[in-house]
């Protein structure tokens, strides 16, 4: 079959693609949260739906249904800054098992978040436990371990993690038209724990900018380097989950 969107179908043809090899794919993006000044509050649906638009023509994949993008989750660190929305982690973690539970009552016992950000990990965790005691099997993106090879491999900033080098790379191929690079400003601190703070004296990591890393660095090239490094780590995991046998 290839790979659908659930979006796109009637309830009848979607009874027919959720038989119970199929695995569902639930991409995760913000649709507001703070990405400094010269990416938009979007930024995270952008990644999502760029993502889940290559996984679907990617070789090797099959038999997969692309489910719409949930775009509210758990991101505590970017609470300070206007515009950004966080779920509680019980309100986020509940959120991904009742959209599983949905649809895995049709029949599909195979579920794996697309997943774009970092905390959302927290939520996804437990999620995939209390889906495990009902005989679902859920696996997630972990953005970190997916893009550490290639970052190694192109990355010249000094650090960082958001709104960064990276990122701003890899948005200058999904969506150039959300990047600003004339707003483009260096911001990276290593003094600080926690979440991004907008307050000097704040607990957390002071970001005026609310960026984590040096985005002037970035390049359409670095981007489509990470892209299709992430993409191709996602085909491996889909075809790992496939060969799983869902819990009793």
């Amino acid at each position: 079959m290839g790979a659908v969107f659930l979006r796109d179908l009637t309830w009848l043809d979607a009874e027919k693609a959720l038989g119970p090899d199929a695995i569902v794919v639930l991409p995760i993006g913000a649709a507001a949260k703070e990405h400094g000044p010269h990416l938009r509050l979007d930024n995270d649906e952008r990644l999502a739906d760029g993502y889940a638009r290559l996984l679907a023509v990617a070789d090797g994949i099959d038999d997969v249904v692309i489910a719409p993008t949930l775009t509210y989750h758990f991101y505590p660190a970017f609470a300070e800054y206007p515009g950004s929305t966080t779920l509680r982690l019980e309100t986020a973690r509940d959120l991904v098992i009742d959209v599983v539970r949905s649809l895995a009552k049709h029949g599909p016992r195979r579920f794996y978040a697309l997943n774009t950000g970092v905390s959302t990990v927290r939520a996804l965790e437990p999620a995939a436990i209390e889906l495990a005691k009902e005989g679902i099997v859920f696996r997630y993106t972990d953005v970190l371990a997916a893009l550490a090879p290639i970052e190694r491999e192109v990355s010249e900033q000094e650090g960082g993690t958001h709104a960064d080098e990276i990122e701003t790379s890899i948005m200058l191929v999904l969506a150039p038209d959300r990047v600003d690079m004339t707003k483009a400003v260096k911001d990276y601190s290593t003094k600080g724990t926690g979440g991004l703070t907008r307050h000097p004296e704040g607990p957390g990591t002071y970001s005026p900018s609310g960026t984590w890393g040096d985005p002037t660095l970035a390049t359409r090239e670095k981007g489509r380097k990470v892209v299709e490094a992430f993409v191709s780590a996602v085909v491996d995991e889909l075809a790992a989950l496939r060969m799983l046998e869902a819990p009793l």
